[in-house]
């Protein structure tokens, strides 16, 4: 079964529009806030997928994302993004052993 991916476009710094791939979204319960976990699927110089995030309001019909501006809502996202990374590594380090 193949797995759909969800899409938005957003324009660049230089007014260039860019395709964007949701990664995952999230509610928090510390900020009572949605978030959303994207990539523009580039690198950067060490090869590593560039990710960001944004609050989102999943009930909108239009989605505005907006900045994430508090030192708290990054360190949760960054643990969220971390555990994941371990999940993944453990699944893959699982599967090479077989």
């Amino acid at each position: 079964m193949k797995e759909e991916k969800m899409t938005f476009k957003v324009f660049d710094d230089e007014g260039k529009e860019v395709e964007c791939e949701v990664l995952f979204t999230f509610e928090s319960d510390e900020t009572g806030k949605n978030y959303m976990v994207y990539t523009d699927n580039t690198t950067d110089e060490e090869g590593n997928t560039k990710v960001y995030a944004s609050i989102y309001e999943p009930d909108k019909d239009e989605t505005k994302l907006e900045p994430i501006e508090t030192e708290k809502e990054w360190k949760i996202i960054e643990t969220i993004l971390n555990e994941l990374q371990e999940s993944a590594n453990a699944t893959k380090n699982g599967e090479d052993e077989q």
